[in-house]
């Protein structure tokens, strides 16, 4: 198994449909006791995580939901607690971000269709996902969207033995002539969704992403979670993290539990034609990609491909062939 998808179905691994994988999750979902439409909501993401290839944010999920102590606390329906015209406040009533985030940003995209821009916040909720997919959806109603998440501490400040931020990732969206273009990162240098699909499949970590309790680099995904992982590029993705960080606070991360390191989604959504004709800003940025898949390439590269390109294509790929998850997984699913 690569760190980015699954090409084959190697050992210890099995391949299934779309419908079969919406099965076992379903069945998964139900039994730790989310609602019909709640687990729709969650599979909708997690189906569409493994369509694009991304193993560690599909299925594996699931376990990772199951294991949260959050899980066992009350949940009560999320709602807005603060509005205006073109802001909605949203409390998540501590119900997985896959749900909250998702209702966030419904009500980012009607605000911003009524107004032409929206920024929406959300708080008391945890693992939101993938940040493209909730990006994606956005930018399919037409607008130009920026989502920051902020978590927990998982990931370790350079020469700090403890976590202090969480995996913080951002996400662009703006569209395009033939459909969304999304830039979609994390700041940490492995998402905790590996750590934990590593752990659970028993491989090592990369060198170079995790630390253990002492801070002392390790390759051991058991050894991370008792320490954690480190940012992206050194001092630089770790400013860009505890931007993110702060950017939560907006989102109200601090007021569940009064702790300036929790979770916290702030979605930032604008109607491209309040600078320029939209159609004609979506045909720049169309021009722009293909002046930078134009440029030259070194000696043995095929192509140069931008951001979620590749997610995509594999997405289109895998409606066909079906969705390769690791059978320790399905297992661990089936049990619950």
């Amino acid at each position: 198994m690569s760190r980015d998808f699954l090409d084959d179905t190697p050992p210890g691994t099995v391949r299934l449909s779309v419908a079969d994988a919406t099965a076992v999750g379903e069945r998964a979902l139900r039994a730790i006791g989310f609602s019909e439409e709640d687990t729709a909501i969650i599979l909708g993401q997690l189906i569409d995580n493994a369509l694009c290839g991304y193993p560690f944010t599909s299925l594996p999920r699931i376990l990772a939901i199951a294991q949260n102590p959050k899980l066992k606390n009350p949940r009560k329906t999320v709602e807005i607690v603060y509005e205006t015209p073109v802001s909605a406040m949203l409390d998540g009533g501590n119900n997985v971000g896959y749900v909250t985030v998702y209702k966030a940003a419904e009500v980012a995209i009607e605000k911003a269709r009524a107004n032409r821009f929206a920024v929406v916040g959300a708080h008391d909720s945890y693992y939101s996902g993938r940040n493209a997919y909730y990006v994606e959806k956005i930018v399919e109603a037409g607008f130009v969207a920026m989502h920051f998440a902020c978590g927990q501490p998982l990931v370790v400040p350079p020469g700090g033995a403890k976590p202090a931020m969480g995996t913080n990732p951002y996400c662009f969206g703006f569209p395009a002539k033939d459909g969304a273009f999304i830039v979609d990162a994390g700041t940490a240098a492995l998402q905790w969704g590996e750590v934990m699909l590593h752990a659970h499949i028993d491989k090592p970590l990369p060198e170079g992403v995790a630390v253990d309790q002492r801070g002392v680099p390790t390759t051991d995904p058991k050894e991370a979670f008792l320490g954690g992982v480190v940012p992206f590029g050194g001092h630089r993705g770790f400013g860009i993290a505890l931007a993110m960080q702060t950017m939560g606070l907006l989102a109200g991360s601090a007021i569940p539990r009064g702790s300036v390191q929790d979770y916290g989604f702030l979605f930032v959504v604008f109607d491209p034609g309040l600078l320029m004709p939209a159609e004609q800003f979506s045909e720049q940025v169309t021009e722009l990609i293909e002046a930078i898949k134009a440029t030259p390439k070194q000696q043995g590269v095929d192509d140069i491909r931008v951001p979620s390109e590749r997610a995509f294509r594999e997405r289109d790929r895998r409606r066909a062939e079906g969705i390769v998850v690791e059978q320790k997984v399905v297992d661990s699913l089936n049990a619950l």
